[in-house]
Formats: C-alpha cells, sequence, structure tokens
C-alpha cells in the first residue's frame, strides 16, 4: 500500500484522493463516487477556471452531472479575506450543491469556509502544489484585518493532477516546497516537547509526514523545472501533512516555530511593497531563521547548564503577566501574548525538573535533533534553487525586525519550540547575539 493510500485511512475527514498525471478527466467519476445524484458548482477565479474549472464542466455536463452556473471570483486582488466568503455563503444559500473548488490556497480556503458554513462537503481540484491546505483542517482567512484560521473539515475528496501542478507558475511550486521543508523544523520541535514531557509525539501522525519527508524535499532543481517525479513527491508530502493534521486534530505535525515567524508577520499586516507575501515565502524565512537557531542550540553543551541562573531569569506569572501584555501594547491583539504564554507557563519547580531532564538526556536528543535538522547553508542552498526566499530582505523583513521576530514569536502561541527553549534556559539573548552580531548570518 502506498504511503498516500495508507495515510488516507488516516484522515477522518478526506475519503478519496487522486495525484497522478492526466488525472483531471476522472474528476466527473470522482464526484459521482462521493455525492451520488448531487448537483455542483464550479467555484474558480478567473485563472483557475480556464486552465482546470471549464474542462470539468464540460466533464460533468457530458457525464450527466446537473450543475448550477459555475460561481467565479472576477476580482483581480482576490485574497482570502472573508468578505469573499461571505459572497460565496450567499451564492451557495440558493441551493443544495456541492461546491467543487478549483484552484489553490486562496480558492481551496475561500470555499471550505463556505462549504461548512452552508453545512455541506466539498471537492477541491488542486493546480498548483502550492501548500499543505488542500487536505488540512481549517481555513486561513483574513478576518478583521488579521489572518485567522477557522476550523472547518478538510474535502470529503481531493484530485490533483500532475500535468497541471507542473505547468503552474513557479513561485508557486517554490512556495509549496518551503511549506514542505518547513516540516523538517517543525519535526525538530516536537523532538524537543517530546523529549521534554510537554506534547508526547504521535507516532501515527510523525510517520505521515515525517516518513519519506527528505526523500520529498531532495530534487528542488527538479521541482522548479516541473519534473513530474518531483512534483510528485512535493504534492504527496503536501497532501500528507494534511492527512496528520486530520488525524491528530492539530497542526502540531506540520508547524512549529517557522510558521508562528509567518503568523506574527501576518497579524502584524506586513506586506512587502503593498503586496501580500505567500503563506511559503513567509515560511520559507522563518524555517531558516529556525534551522539557523538550531544550528547553534546543536554547539551549545546542555551538560554544563547552570539550572540555578536559569532559575533566577524565569519570570513569575505576575511578572509574565506585565512581559506579555507590555510586548503587544496598541497592537490589534494586546491580550494574545498573556493567554497564549499562560497556557504554557510551568512554574520555578517544574521548570527546574525540566531542565535537569534536559541536562541529563541532551546526548540523546542532541542525536536525534542533528539527524533532522537540515542544517542552515544546505537549506539556503536548496530553498535558493527552487526559486524561495532565502534573505529577510527578500519578503520586505530588515534585519531588526526579523531578530525582534525571534522575540515575539514565541508569546502567540501556546505551543512549544525551540523558542520556548531559549527562554526557559536563559540562552536567547547570546543565541541572537550569535546570529546577529559581527561574524552571524545577519549582521546587523
Amino acid at each position: 500500500m502506498s504511503k498516500v493510500a495508507s495515510a488516507l485511512k488516516s484522515a477522518s475527514e478526506t475519503k478519496a484522493l487522486i495525484i497522478g498525471q492526466d488525472v483531471l478527466k476522472l474528476t466527473s467519476k470522482l464526484f459521482k463516487e462521493q455525492f451520488p445524484n448531487k448537483k455542483a458548482i464550479i467555484v474558480a477565479d478567473t485563472t483557475t477556471f480556464e486552465i482546470a474549472g471549464k474542462t470539468v464542466m464540460k466533464q460533468f455536463e457530458s457525464e450527466g452531472i446537473e450543475q448550477e452556473t459555475a460561481y467565479i471570483y472576477t476580482d483581480t486582488e482576490l485574497y482570502a479575506e472573508y468578505k469573499y466568503v461571505d459572497e460565496l455563503v450567499d451564492a451557495l444559500k440558493q441551493h443544495d450543491a456541492i461546491p467543487v473548488a478549483v484552484g489553490s490556497g486562496t480558492i481551496n480556503d475561500l470555499t471550505k469556509l463556505a462549504a461548512y458554513l452552508t453545512d455541506r462537503p466539498y471537492l477541491c481540484v488542486a493546480t498548483a502544489a502550492s501548500m499543505d491546505g488542500y487536505t488540512a483542517f481549517g481555513a486561513s482567512i483574513t478576518a478583521n484585518g488579521a489572518k485567522q484560521t477557522f476550523n472547518c473539515p478538510a474535502p470529503q475528496a481531493c484530485l490533483a493532477d500532475i500535468d497541471i501542478l507542473s505547468a503552474a507558475p513557479t513561485e508557486m511550486t517554490a512556495s509549496g516546497y518551503a511549506d514542505l521543508f518547513a516540516k523538517v523544523t517543525a519535526g525538530a520541535d516536537w523532538i524537543l516537547a517530546d523529549a521534554l514531557n510537554v506534547e508526547p509525539i504521535d507516532e501515527t501522525a510523525w510517520s505521515i509526514v515525517q516518513n519519506g519527508l527528505h526523500e520529498a524535499l531532495a530534487d528542488p532543481k527538479g521541482t522548479k523545472d516541473g519534473d513530474t517525479n518531483a512534483v510528485t513527491q512535493l504534492t504527496e508530502g503536501l497532501m500528507l501533512g494534511g492527512f496528520a493534521m486530520q488525524w491528530s486534530k492539530s497542526s502540531r505535525p506540520a508547524s512549529g516555530a517557522e510558521h508562528q515567524f509567518s503568523h506574527l508577520w501576518n497579524m502584524e499586516h506586513h506586506l512587502n511593497n503593498g503586496e501580500h507575501i505567500s503563506h511559503g515565502f513567509q515560511v520559507s524565512i522563518g524555517t531558516l531563521a529556525i534551522t539557523a537557531l538550531y544550528d547553534v542550540v546543536l554547539k551549545t553543551d546542555f551538560e554544563k547548564l547552570d539550572i540555578q541562573a536559569a532559575l533566577k531569569q524565569w519570570p513569575t506569572l505576575d511578572e509574565l503577566k506585565k512581559q506579555s501584555l507590555a510586548i503587544f501594547e496598541g497592537s490589534d491583539f494586546p491580550e494574545i501574548g498573556w493567554q497564549e504564554t499562560k497556557a504554557k507557563y510551568i512554574d520555578h519547580q517544574e521548570l527546574e525538573k525540566q531542565l535537569q531532564t534536559l541536562k541529563d538526556n541532551w546526548a540523546i536528543m542532541k542525536q536525534k535533533l542533528a539527524q533532522q535538522i537540515v542544517p542552515f547553508e544546505e537549506a539556503k542552498a536548496r530553498l535558493a534553487t527552487v526559486g524561495a526566499p532565502t534573505e529577510p530582505e527578500h519578503i520586505g523583513i530588515g534585519r531588526e525586525k526579523l531578530k525582534e521576530t525571534f522575540v515575539r514569536a514565541q508569546y502567540i502561541r501556546r505551543r512549544f519550540t525551540i523558542l520556548d527553549l531559549a527562554v526557559r534556559t536563559g540562552y536567547l539573548d547570546q543565541w541572537l547575539d550569535q546570529l546577529f552580531g559581527k561574524d552571524g548570518i545577519w549582521k546587523i
């Protein structure tokens, strides 16, 4: 049984997935199997309708599948914003047809949430290997000025024609490659959380994402050039990430500190020359930042950690409240730092136990982390080869802002990551001095 077929058995929401060359012609068969005797409605934008939507619509006509008039977004500035969800919800309320999302991240997220809000499943036809959200629960939508994840089920069925995905714009494929690469650092964060008894590794979710991950990332040039084998591996890897999230009902298997960088920048409304930056491109810089931090961590001898010094700098809950409220004062999200850090706070007694565990088990932890992490220079070279950004300035992030992000990002999520290790050991400032000092990667 293939990895994908095996992982599909673990998925709680997606019942069918077809990946392969020249498989767009199977869309009507897939629709009939999953939604017998149901009407369909194609949801696309003007570009994706031409790429695949028109073909699917004609195919449905010839196969006798009834359809409502296709819903095509014509806005050239289309973005995953809540107003576009509202528009689609209004249209779907007029009938009970099953939405067929033809597109990539934006179309899929808009349709996913609108389908949920109108109490129906949907089918997704992917047009680019640009992110892992096709088969993930939840839709990433900008609402009230900030990007948020709204809980809603993954598609009941998904189809990805590799011929179409291989011909997608190279920046979309690069974005997907970067999103898949993020599973490397996300996995390292989970190794840390597991070893320090914070959050145990779920072996099923871990194997779905991590088994074969390094192989799927092995050919960045082939991925960029649209090589069918490389794009197939990338697509499978991205779909598997979604299945792992369905299984665990959490983004932990696919998301760590590198995603916290991206989430923070979204919350801060960061744009590059007035343009939205793709999720994958933000994550590319986040992944390199966290990879660089891991390179420093792996050179640290935690067997000599001064636990008493670490305990001395650790705040009380009242001190943490003041810190976390002060750091986001005047922002659109003044309470989030306190809300999230309070949820993961441990007292000085628990911290002492945790740091002792770190000291006692560092040799084994270091070995596991070293096997997991792709060294910084290699990671940077692979991401550059595929066409993803490799310097913070490529996405409009200055070095001071990047340094600041290392500090601020651990406040916005309760998930334990390498950033929490940095804060709890008291090494964060020291490590940032190495990364941003005169001999650092991002010398300021």
